[in-house]
């Protein structure tokens, strides 16, 4: 790796090296440190050569590669951790079938090498939010199967479980979090996860941005969470994300619809997918609160537009 990739390398993911610290801590800090290293160890591993990373970078690092025999692949690299085994192991049983294709990878580093989809143009690009939708619910039907007999998945109730954190963090309170919301996502987990149907492996986080163009199929998606729940469940994350492009008075208009093409086009009853939808933005605000102490306005402004409109 010449001396200018790893130069730029270590300037240009601003976000991601805030992220990667507010998440990690020390560790976090000391893996930064021996990223550069760890690329170089990488390239001999894989016979590679790593490129750029893309330019906009969260939690992972992410890079194209050329392989020596000329195939594109994608690197991605984190500090090893529990959810990025379960991505590994989610990747390994979705096999490919509506998603991204594992090549290779070592979860006690926390390396993946992955397919190269191509364009790769995000969902979100779409201006047709119907059509968008519709291929959404193709990729997820794709998806989803059943989770194996033993695993190391989290269920929907310990994700729910978070809001517990919540309540501790702020002596019964909800902080800066709206007091009615956080209680009625409180209710509506309660009541949904007792009453759950039958139970598949979900990706987990099947928004917009995770699901890409490419050429072996038309959409595929990428970075699965791997969580074991009724595929209800998954239509939270595709609620609560809507691209810049769309007006911010066309919101509420636009997640009504979502929720009754939702329900139409899975089969679905759509107070149920309302509710996850709700309770899940809650959830995600007090994510983005935990971890970064900020960030947390967005969803909960869905969550308050999806109480607020008539299914």
């Amino acid at each position: 790796m010449t001396v200018g990739l790893v130069d730029e390398m270590n300037d240009a993911p601003a976000q991601f090296t805030r992220n990667t610290i507010d998440v990690h801590g020390s560790i976090g800090a000391e893996w930064l440190r021996r990223l550069p290293g760890l690329i170089s160890e990488c390239e001999s591993r894989w016979s590679m050569t790593v490129q750029r990373p893309f330019e906009h970078l969260s939690y992972n690092y992410v890079a194209p590669a050329i392989r020596s025999d000329g195939a594109p692949a994608i690197l991605k690299m984190s500090v090893p951790n529990i959810e990025l085994e379960t991505e590994i192991e989610a990747l390994r049983l979705f096999d490919g079938q509506g998603i991204v294709r594992l090549l290779d990878a070592d979860p006690e580093r926390g390396l993946l090498l992955l397919e190269h989809l191509k364009p790769g143009t995000p969902l979100s690009d779409l201006d047709d939010d119907s059509k968008a939708t519709s291929i959404a619910v193709r990729v997820m039907s794709q998806i989803w199967r059943p989770a194996p007999q033993e695993h190391k998945f989290p269920a929907v109730s310990d994700w729910a479980s978070g809001l517990t954190k919540l309540r501790q963090r702020y002596d019964g309170g909800t902080g800066p979090l709206p007091r009615g919301l956080v209680e009625e996502a409180e209710s509506r987990f309660a009541e949904l996860i007792n009453s759950m149907g039958p139970q598949v492996l979900l990706h987990g986080d099947l928004h917009h941005d995770n699901i890409l163009a490419a050429e072996r199929q038309p959409w595929l998606a990428i970075d699965p969470k791997g969580v074991v729940g009724e595929p209800a469940y998954e239509v939270g994350a595709l609620l609560r994300n809507i691209a810049p492009q769309f007006a911010a008075d066309a919101h509420a208009t636009i997640l009504r619809r979502r929720v009754y093409q939702l329900a139409e086009e899975l089969g679905f009853d759509r107070e149920r997918l309302r509710g996850w939808g709700l309770a899940q933005a809650v959830l995600s605000a007090w994510w983005s609160l935990e971890d970064h102490g900020q960030g947390w306005e967005w969803a909960i402004s869905c969550a308050e537009t999806l109480s607020q409109i008539e299914v």
